[in-house]
């Protein structure tokens, strides 16, 4: 990971996060989203936050793995649209800005370290790319999986891409273009989610996966990760797939979508 020169890194403890906490002991990092008003929507300073947080990680040889975790009753809702559409709301983060754009996808394909995904609320859209990213994901029996999409005129292209690495083509597809919930059970047999936990033994079963993965050499897990990214297929690349984004919010459709979101009302597509 090259996002953020090493110099900036240093002074992680003193820095302030907008949307996100930082938790550091014992060789493990934990990433909590913050921002629970906005159903921890990905905010351009969200992502810029996470990654510098993960290339951090990247380069302490002291730091073995990364836990996510989110605040309130959804993990992640995708997307913050109104930020796309340039209503950036302030913060107070004093993160420094990313010398390249982040391509929250690509993040996961260069940390070379376990990743474990604790997931206690709702997923949505691009909040798939902590799920399909990670080496281990923990949920909670009664979450709910949704690619809602293509109901809003949007299609979830880099989402795809992600979840094609994890789960059955055509189970990919086929939530992809239909735009259905997936029960979370449904989920772990298809390869999205490790195990399944109830709202009492996700924090234990967490600290025990850990607590297992310290037992084992990091750097041989490492090198094990960085090879698995290597040989694994990688798919089109991201920022073709943001680009297709761009294209398809931008349509009429896509334009019709969102503006039937806001208003509660059913679309009236064109196709075009």
């Amino acid at each position: 990971m090259n996002i953020y020169p090493k110099q900036q890194l240093e002074s992680i403890k003193s820095e302030t996060f907008a949307y996100l906490i930082v938790e550091e002991a014992d060789h493990i990092l934990t990433l909590t989203l913050n921002r629970e008003r906005k159903k921890n929507a990905l905010h351009p300073q969200l992502v810029n936050e996470i990654a510098y947080a993960m290339q951090y990680a990247y380069e302490a040889e002291d730091i073995w793995m990364i836990v996510f975790k989110a605040k309130g009753n959804v993990f992640c809702a995708g997307a913050d649209l109104k930020a796309m559409a340039g209503f950036i709301e302030e913060n107070d983060s004093t993160i420094p800005k990313p010398k390249e754009d982040i391509l929250i996808g690509e993040l996961f394909n260069n940390i070379h370290m376990p990743t474990i995904a604790m997931v206690t609320g709702d997923v949505y859209a691009g909040g798939f790319f902590f799920l399909a990213g990670a080496s281990i994901v923990l949920a909670k029996d009664d979450v709910k999986f949704g690619l809602p999409e293509v109901k809003r005129g949007l299609y979830p292209f880099q989402v795809m891409q992600a979840l094609l690495q994890v789960m059955p083509e055509r189970k990919v597809i086929d939530w992809c273009i239909r735009g259905y919930n997936l029960p979370v059970k449904e989920a772990e047999t298809f390869g999205l989610v490790t195990e399944v936990c109830t709202a009492t033994n996700i924090e234990t079963r967490t600290k025990e996966i850990c607590e297992e993965l310290k037992q084992n050499s990091p750097s041989a897990i490492r090198n094990g990760l960085k090879a698995y990214r290597h040989i694994r297929p990688s798919g089109a690349e991201h920022a073709y797939l943001y680009d297709m984004f761009q294209q398809t919010i931008a349509s009429a459709d896509g334009q019709e979508g969102l503006q039937a979101f806001r208003e509660k009302r059913k679309p009236i597509w064109t196709g075009v």
